[in-house]
């Protein structure tokens, strides 16, 4: 050994005179001073060697070497074979780097090193954010506007075996297939229907297209939602198209008022029309009351005329005589015979006279 209890060769001394533990070079008689005595090595291999050919029976030391090491490397295989799959984690097996199994959770045993155990995380939910970086979610609509879109990917796995080893940068995949299938949807659908009335529509849809781009690919993903956050206009252009927003609200709300007044007059004038036609229902029928009525003297007159035709032609001529002269301006005055001059009578002013003066109170006739 390079070191002993007496100093290694050369009598004990190191390099510059000295033990190398600071013994002087005198040794124990050489009066200098002396520090603690090193360990011997080589005895206490001995020591050990001794003690472990007592604690196995029989045979040599070279022998009890190798029961020790096949004990530790079945020891270490034994530890290292022994595997806790958690409640919400599926084990997938490889076998020298190959899938040999997937394995439910509880405690499992594979074979170490030849197999080793990768646990997946099935059912926790996922999150996968597009649009959230500046200028991410522009999209081009269909209308050539652009919109700037910030959606969700949630997202599981439901197949270890296939989320393992068919794709690799599982949620960068699915990052990029789903921002594909939004921007295929907004390609062909006008800006203001996907700010609006489409966002349910166009989630939908992407979903749709995300799960079976997945599929093709035997990712091993299950996509379980979609979130449309966000989809505005840009934002250079936000405070004009907020203005263009003010500006048809304002519209429609001046349609609306335009619509309100219109329904209003329509109403009234439907009703002012409801009254002319019952006032004409009401004029038909008491002119073909009025017409009855008359066809129905003339009936009773031509019965009496039939049984007395002089007198009845006399009484109809001087009734009608007396309608017609009752409505004239005209006076007839009988004068007696050798009278030459007619006297003046102020007969119109007489008339208006007339027509001026009230008629006589109900009481005053009585």
């Amino acid at each position: 050994m390079p070191w002993n209890k007496d100093g290694g060769g050369g009598g004990g001394k190191g390099p510059w005179g000295q033990g190398p533990w600071g013994q002087g070079p005198g040794g124990p008689s050489g009066g200098g001073n002396r520090g603690p005595t090193p360990p011997d090595l080589d005895e206490l291999i001995r020591k050990g060697q001794d003690s472990l050919k007592n604690i196995l029976p029989g045979g040599t030391g070279g022998r009890s070497t190798w029961v020790i090491f096949v004990l530790a490397a079945l020891a270490l295989i034994a530890f290292n074979s022994v595997y806790q799959v958690q409640a919400d984690e599926r084990g997938v097996v490889l076998r020298l780097g190959s899938y040999s199994r997937t394995v439910n959770p509880g405690l499992h045993f594979a074979i170490w090193p030849v197999e080793t155990l990768e646990t997946v995380q099935v059912e926790s939910e996922r999150q996968t954010s597009i649009g959230a970086v500046a200028n991410e979610g522009l999209m081009l609509a269909g209308d050539q506007n652009l919109v700037d879109i910030r959606f969700t990917v949630l997202w599981k796995i439901k197949n270890p075996e296939e989320y393992l080893f068919n794709v690799s940068e599982q949620e960068k995949l699915v990052k990029v297939v789903a921002e594909s299938a939004m921007r295929e949807i907004v390609g062909r659908t006008p800006a203001e229907e996907v700010r609006t009335t489409g966002r349910l529509a166009a989630q939908d849809q992407v979903m749709e297209i995300t799960q079976t781009t997945l599929d093709s690919y035997s990712a091993g993903i299950l996509v379980t939602g979609l979130k449309l956050e966000k989809a505005d206009p840009p934002a250079e252009v936000l405070d004009a198209f907020e203005e263009v927003q003010r500006a048809e609200q304002d519209q429609a709300r001046s349609i609306n008022e335009a619509d309100q007044y219109a329904n209003q007059r329509r109403r009234l004038v439907e009703g002012e029309a409801a009254k002319v036609i019952e006032d004409a229902k009401g004029y038909k029928a008491r002119v073909v009351l009025e017409a009855q009525g008359e066809a129905q003297r003339f009936l009773s007159v031509y019965e009496q005329y039939k049984n007395a035709k002089d007198v009845t032609r006399q009484r109809i001529f001087l009734e009608t005589l007396e309608d017609i002269l009752a409505q004239s301006n005209k006076v007839i005055i009988e004068g007696g015979e050798g009278q030459g001059v007619v006297p003046y009578l102020p007969l119109p002013e007489i008339q208006k006279r007339q027509d001026m003066t009230p008629p006589p109170a109900q009481g005053a006739n009585q």
